[in-house]
């Protein structure tokens, strides 16, 4: 069965960090149990110099996507990186991270996305743990057309396995390129719910800055229109849980985000 386009939502201009110019594609209330998509899309640099610098985070996972430009990741465990082009950084901030993501560039075009993706609330206070995955570790189908970075997909009889680590969310998280008038069929967990975001030309049904929401099924057909497309698909079994979110909080219940700003404040995050 395939899956069907049932809802479009369009990415809207936002400022994160220390005054970034995002494009926030959408939020948990549509994509659970993804938190947040986030796109940064700019060449001048005064969009993006900025950065991120030094922050916490508390009972969820973040997963940022370079496609193009460098970012250096930083944080309280050790960890220290460059995100390459086609390179992802995974961590799960579980009980509490520190960590900054600044530019790694004074000029040139920055791409790339930030994921937050939603823990269940048995894991929230788990150990936090980093991972820096570069772009030769993706699975790639044999036309290059797609790039799997979470979870196991089926691409017309071809099957490829993204390297993130396997979670109780079940992510599903792939890069699709395809050329002018291009199909791809994907499959994966029928069961799941899809979410698509084209931030390049035009897919059948969506256009660039676009996210669009899929059925449960067993195929996911993307063709591209009259120019090259490119597009994010991400996937996941949906958490059935209450959500309290305080900036770079997220829990169940307003007394545990209390608890998070108190173990901040005292330096008992981390």
């Amino acid at each position: 069965m395939l899956r069907t386009l049932q809802q479009i939502i369009a990415a809207q201009p936002a400022s994160d960090g220390a005054g970034v110019r995002i494009q926030r594609v959408a939020h948990h209330g549509v994509m659970n149990p993804f938190l947040m998509l986030d796109e940064i899309h700019s060449d001048a640099a005064e969009d993006y110099l900025a950065g991120f610098p030094e922050h916490p985070h508390r009972g969820f996972e973040t997963i940022t996507y370079m496609k193009a430009g460098r970012m250096r990741h930083r944080d309280h465990m050790g960890n220290e990186g460059v995100i390459e082009p086609g390179g992802v950084q995974w961590m799960a901030a579980g009980r509490g991270v520190i960590h900054s993501e600044m530019p790694e560039q004074e000029s040139g075009l920055m791409h790339g996305f930030q994921i937050w993706l939603n823990l269940p609330a048995a894991e929230k206070m788990m150990s936090a743990a980093y991972r820096d995955i570069p772009a030769r570790e993706m699975g790639q189908d044999q036309r290059g057309r797609v790039r799997v970075i979470a979870g196991h997909v089926e691409i017309q009889g071809e099957s490829l396995t993204g390297p993130l680590p396997t979670r109780s969310t079940q992510p599903v998280l792939c890069d699709v390129e395809l050329e002018a008038h291009q199909s791809v069929e994907l499959v994966f967990a029928p069961e799941q719910p899809a979410w698509v975001y084209v931030y390049q030309g035009e897919l059948a049904g969506l256009q660039r800055g676009q996210f669009g929401s899929f059925t449960r099924g067993s195929v996911l057909s993307l063709v591209a229109g009259g120019t090259a497309a490119g597009a994010l698909v991400l996937s996941g079994r949906p958490i059935d849980e209450p959500i309290v979110q305080y900036g770079p909080f997220v829990m169940n219940t307003r007394e545990e985000i209390e608890q998070a700003i108190r173990d901040f404040r005292h330096g008992q995050l981390v």
